[in-house]
Formats: structure tokens, sequence, C-alpha cells
């Protein structure tokens, strides 16, 4: 599946939103799920702000059920006048064919089938189903199926286990060129076959090439009242919470005979070097372990481990590059760093603003979201006795998501 969003044009492009349901399974609530409130805004207005934000679309008809029409009003206050709604069917497919035919008076090109209930629709993934529609060919916007999939029996045992290779989840908006998904939708009717479960189905079935694009896992449909719950906490910064982690890391290396220290990938003349299986560099050895615990991947040994020679004499940047991409790989971004240098000699002022820009740069972050800084043992200690450098790192990094109850 396409994976970027291309350039289209400007042709308007139809929108039928399927908002006559009842959502039954969203649980037994004074309103329909479409017209319940999420983030202090009804799932359907959402829906249809995500649209109108969209330059290629033109008419949008939304297909509801005729007790709901002071819902419908009250949800779309100050923006009546570029939508449009029409009564729905007792069935999701005949909703669809009400919201096709009241298209025919100006028919567009194109069109895009979508359900109310799904909020969270992104412009790319809009953008990139409107491409994919062909004269004689749909859009199906979908995700691959990532769960182990099980064949049940009548009595609810497993009868086997369903590859999931070459298997999608569908979503919506699903993308059609005009007349040919209208005329499916009037064949069905006169088959009698109110039976599909999608519109790509009816297409399908009628012979419509349907093109698999590249949907978005964010753009899910609520369905139960836990899914309800969960987008409203997602969207009321009343109650969220940004899910900030820090991570402490610590390192120390001895002394021995040489000429220069490494220190937070600066090289700095001095009358010993640091001891290690790289270059010791025991500023960033810290930082990596840091930054490797705000999402719980180990340590340095974990991912470079000393009795593994292809590390000897390695610059340790390569460390703390590794670490920031494992970060990112979970979701995060790096919001600070922060590291202690606990050293008698060499002198750390002289080497701060260039050690800073070092580790600014490892970390894909700006200067000013890194603070190096060092202090003295006191002359206590194996530090004190300049035996060795100690150092200690705190980084800050934000995941995606909200803090656990």
């Amino acid at each position: 599946m396409a994976s970027d969003t291309p350039n289209i044009d400007i042709e308007p492009v139809g929108v039928v939103i399927v908002a006559a349901g009842r959502g039954e399974r969203a649980g037994s609530g004074p309103l329909p799920k479409q017209y319940r409130k999420v983030g202090g805004k009804p799932i359907l207005r959402r829906t249809v702000d995500a649209f109108l934000s969209i330059e290629q679309v033109g008419t949008i008809v939304i297909v509801i059920h005729p007790d709901d029409r002071h819902l419908f009003d009250d949800a779309m206050e100050g923006i009546a006048d570029r939508v449009s709604a029409v009564d729905g069917a007792a069935s999701r497919q005949g909703s669809v064919l009400a919201g096709l035919q009241a298209l025919r008076q100006a028919p567009p090109g194109k069109v895009l089938i979508h359900d109310a209930a799904r909020p969270f629709v992104d412009p790319d993934l809009v953008l990139r189903t409107i491409s994919a529609i062909g004269e004689r060919q749909a859009a199906l916007p979908s995700v691959p199926v990532s769960d182990t999939l099980k064949k049940g029996s009548e009595t609810g045992l497993i009868v086997e286990t369903v590859a999931r290779e070459n298997l999608f989840a569908a979503q919506t908006p699903q993308g059609f060129p005009f007349w040919p998904i209208h005329a499916a939708h009037l064949k069905a009717q006169r088959a009698g076959r109110m039976d599909f479960t999608d519109d790509a189905a009816i297409a399908e079935w009628a012979n419509i090439p349907v093109k698999l694009v590249q949907g978005s896992p964010e753009n899910i449909k609520l369905t139960w009242e836990k899914d309800i719950e969960l987008a409203d906490r997602r969207l009321s910064p009343s109650i969220q919470f940004p899910d900030v982690r820090t991570g402490n890391g610590y390192d120390v290396h001895s002394f021995e005979a040489g000429d220069h220290v490494w220190l937070g990938g600066v090289e700095i003349p001095h009358n010993k070097k640091l001891s290690g299986h790289s270059d010791a560099d025991v500023a960033l050895h810290a930082l990596t372990d840091a930054l490797l615990a705000t999402c719980s991947e180990g340590d340095i040994g974990t991912h470079f481990p000393p009795s593994d020679p292809q590390w000897r004499g390695a610059a340790s940047r390569i460390f703390v590059e590794h670490a920031a991409r494992v970060v990112r790989d979970n979701g995060g971004r790096i919001s600070n760093a922060d590291i202690t240098l606990i050293c008698e000699a060499p002198k750390i002022g002289p080497h701060r603003e260039a050690m800073t820009a070092a580790v600014a740069h490892m970390l894909g972050i700006e200067q000013h979201r890194v603070s190096v800084k060092a202090t003295t043992n006191e002359r206590l200690g194996f530090i004190g006795r300049e035996e060795g450098i100690a150092a200690i790192a705190t980084a800050t990094v934000i995941y995606p998501g909200e803090l656990p109850e």
C-alpha cells in the first residue's frame, strides 16, 4: 500500500457520512453515540469538522435517523449551511443509498462514504483515498491485521489458526467513482442483497476493483462504551496527563596512562586517559543508560556487551545515537538531557559549550535542551585522589498516551 500522500486535483469530492444508527453496542445512554460528546464536542461534529478542513471536499450529505433532527441541528450549530441532512433507512446499506441518491442532483465524480463514529480520521488518509479512486476503481483505507486470528466452532473451541498474511482491517472513508457505486447499490437493493457489511463489499460484488491504501491506527471506530470513554479522555485537557518519563544513568571509569580523555563527545587534552572497552566516555555512557531507562530497554551492556570485541575503542556517540533511536522507535520525544561530571581534573568549564553542542547533535534536539555541568569530590575518595571520573545523567522523554490511573 502507498504510504505517501500524493498531489491530487481540486475537483470537489462528495461525502456521505452515515449517522442514522442507534449505536446499541455503545451502551444505553440518553443519546445515540454519534451525538455523545468527546472532549466537549459531539462525535458527529468532530467527524464533520475533519472533512470540512479538506479543500478537495465538496458537498457533504449526512444521513440521520428521522428522530434525531433536533440533535443534528444542535451538533451542526455554526456550520449548518455547509452540510445537508437526509433521513436514513433501517439498515446501514439503505442509509448509504439514501445519501447517494441525495448527491444525484449535482453528482460528483468521486464520493467518500464514512462512518460518523470515526472522528479521528486525518486529512492525509482522506487525500490518499481520494487519489486512489479511478474511473472504475474504488479505494479502501486499511491497516494490516497484527493480532493472531483464530477460527472457532459453535462449541467455543478453536478449529484452526488463520494465517494473517495479506489480511487487512477495513476502515472508512471508502472512496468510489460516484456512478458505479450508485449503480452497485441500486443493483444490490433490487437483488434483495442487504447483507453487505461495508460499501467495498458491494463494490467487489459488482466487479468494481478495490485498491488498498494505507489507513491509520488512529482512525478507530467508536463502537463500545469504553471506546467513547477513552476518546473523551484523549480529548479532554482537564483530565489528560502527558506521559513524561525520567531516566537516570551512572557510570565511572578509572584513569590509565594517556594524553587525553573523551567527555561528552569532546576530546580533551589531559595527562591521563580513561580506561574502558570503548573510548570510555563516562558522560555518554551514563546518558545512554538514562535514555534506555525511559522505555525499559535495559542498559548499555544489554545493547553493547563489553565482551564483544567490535566495541573496542568505539566512539561512545554510537551508543547515545542508538539509545535515541530506541527511544524514538518506542514513540518517545526527547525533551531534556542533563549530565553532571564528578572529577578533580580536567577542568570542564572551557569545554562545556562544545559538549552541549555535541550531545544535542547526537540526540537531534536543540542545544538549550542539554545541560553539562561539573563538580569536584572535595578531594575525597578515588575521585578526590584523581584515580577516575564519575558521571550522572538524567534524560526526560515524553511518550504518547497518558498516565495510567
